[in-house]
């Protein structure tokens, strides 16, 4: 599926680890273990090993070899200008948490993948903001929360993404209410639904700099959305990196 380079991490970096790549997953102090069970296991089956990051219990990010910014609570909406609403659930210490791990793995161009939440905090942490109310704004889309592949999506040719996933249609999970608005610097979009939601950016200039708004970890048995999980490892490992993509 994804068209690799080989050896191109910057500087031919390796696992810092000398084995199986680390990869850190973010996560709220009382959020869902079965979001972090799930990632955990996906990234094993990639070849990696997992350390679960929060607010309580933090990591130092320059010792990981790659980073997922996972799902859960919806972003202060002050980081982007914007007004909370009064049935948001925020939690400022996770997001403090994760601005700063992007701006370390930034700085070491550790491969991400943001993963709902996830996704939506990478658009914020380059400046882009939020629709803190898909329904609000995309009025024909179906109000659906379920982490069975119930949404179709078209994803962009020429991306990361197309890359990895290998097709130009699919269909995948939907647990959220937010969703990218206007985008951050050097992103764009790679994936969205027919009603006009974002459901993909990334950064083309990146090695891996991917955001999902669906939850691949969920989708076990479907081999396209592991290779998401598959390819943040072979990145991390120094092992590939996929082609630059083009517009």
């Amino acid at each position: 599926m994804a068209a690799f380079l080989p050896n191109g991490l910057p500087g031919g970096r390796r696992p810092a680890n000398g084995g199986r790549p680390l990869i850190g997953v973010t996560a709220s102090v009382h959020g869902s273990r079965i979001a972090w069970w799930a990632n955990r296991l996906a990234l094993r089956r990639a070849g990696a090993r997992a350390v679960r990051i929060t607010a309580r219990d933090p990591f130092p990010i320059d010792r990981l070899d790659g980073l997922v910014v996972g799902g859960g609570d919806d972003i202060d909406a002050s980081l982007y200008g914007e007004t909370a609403r009064p049935h948001i659930r925020i939690d400022p210490e996770r997001d403090k948490l994760e601005l700063n791990a992007l701006d370390c793995a930034a700085k070491l161009t550790l491969p991400v993948l943001g993963i709902c939440r996830g996704s939506q905090m990478i658009n914020v942490h380059r400046g882009g903001s939020l629709h803190t109310d898909i329904h609000e704004i995309y009025l024909e889309a179906p109000r659906l929360r379920t982490v069975l592949p119930r949404k179709r999506i078209r994803i962009e040719p020429h991306s990361h993404l197309y890359s990895i996933l290998g097709i130009a249609e699919c269909r995948v999970n939907a647990l959220h209410h937010q969703a990218v608005d206007r985008l951050g610097d050097g992103l764009r979009v790679v994936a969205r639904e027919q009603a006009g939601v974002v459901q993909g950016i990334e950064a083309a200039a990146h090695p891996f700099l991917i955001g999902v708004q669906w939850h691949p970890e969920y989708l076990i048995a479907d081999s396209r959305q592991q290779a998401l999980f598959r390819t943040l490892v072979a990145t991390a490992a120094g092992e590939a990196v996929l082609q630059a993509a083009t517009a």
